[in-house]
């Protein structure tokens, strides 16, 4: 058995051209994979081995703590090899055909309570023209749940703060109008009259050339150069914010979008809608959610119900 995997390792290297560390991994995968058969199964051909003995090595290899990233690798590895030895007549049969990799996990997202969103969003002072960019960056992210990359792409004349509406280009740059909420417009319009003037001066004051100068007074956000603001550049004011505020754990730029997501749901907002205004294109990916909704509420009862 180890000489057909000698010459499946040959076949990767000249035929299908694979690069070293995918042709390492191949071989740990299998000699894993063949080390169990001979060893637990007692198989002595490659005729011999079945579907459940597959299953078999895939649940030992998940009680030994395997991840699912880890065990869909090796499910890879055995369907190719299977596949090889079928190919070349070095078996009658592929026992893999009907074998799926492990669906992967996928981590419940972070988000803030609400007592945390307004301790964070109540932060910024709102006092010279950085703190009322950052009090409106983070009330329009919180009060539309759009990521942070579409709302570094917005341009001025993208708010209509009197209609109380944002247009944001997502994802293939399919645009969206989500609606605003008083509070947002009012952090809107404050940066807008009082604040952002100041960073376009920033601007005129730099040696820069007509075409950046026009393309940066369109960005609605703006750096302390009068430029665009960037991802990097926003993330790094989130931080030193969210520390000032005393919010605990980690935080990322998405965080505002989960939590805008979860607490709409949480008050009862239709799945849909909220599909529409995240501007997803699969309401499953929606759906996780949902999820951290019920282990909300599951948390909230097990402390506060007398009986839980």
């Amino acid at each position: 058995m180890d000489d057909y995997l000698k010459n499946f390792m040959q076949f990767l290297l000249v035929e299908k051209r694979v690069a070293k560390n995918t042709l390492l991994s191949y071989e740990r995968d299998l000699k894993t994979y063949l080390h169990y058969l001979k060893n637990v199964e007692a198989i002595e051909s490659y005729n011999q081995v079945q579907r459940a003995h597959i299953i078999h090595f895939l649940s030992f290899l998940k009680e030994q703590g395997k991840s699912t990233k880890t065990l869909a690798r090796h499910v890879a590895s055995i369907r190719a090899y299977h596949q090889f030895l079928l190919r070349e007549q070095m078996s009658n049969q592929d026992p893999s055909v009907f074998i799926d990799p492990p669906k992967s996990e996928r981590s419940m997202p972070k988000v803030l309570s609400i007592k945390e969103v307004e301790k964070l969003l109540d932060f910024p002072n709102g006092q010279g023209h950085f703190g009322l960019r950052d009090k409106a960056m983070l009330e329009l992210l919180y009060a539309t749940g759009i990521r942070v990359s579409e709302l570094i792409q917005i341009d001025i004349d993208h708010v209509n703060v009197t209609m109380g509406f944002v247009t944001v280009s997502g994802k293939n740059y399919k645009e969206r109008i989500i609606p605003i909420g008083k509070t947002a417009a009012v952090a809107l319009k404050d940066y807008i009259e009082k604040g952002r003037p100041n960073f376009v001066t920033k601007n005129e004051n730099h040696s820069v050339n007509f075409l950046q100068e026009n393309h940066a007074e369109r960005a609605l956000f703006l750096n302390h150069h009068g430029k665009r603001l960037t991802r990097q550049g926003f993330w790094k004011i989130l931080k030193k914010l969210a520390q000032e505020a005393g919010i605990e754990g980690e935080l990322t730029p998405n965080t505002l979008r989960h939590s805008f997501a979860t607490h709409l749901l949480e008050n009862g907002a239709d799945l849909k809608a909220v599909q529409e205004m995240l501007g997803h294109a699969d309401i499953s990916t929606t759906q996780i959610y949902t999820q951290v909704t019920k282990t909300r509420l599951k948390d909230v009862y097990s402390k506060f119900h007398p009986r839980a």
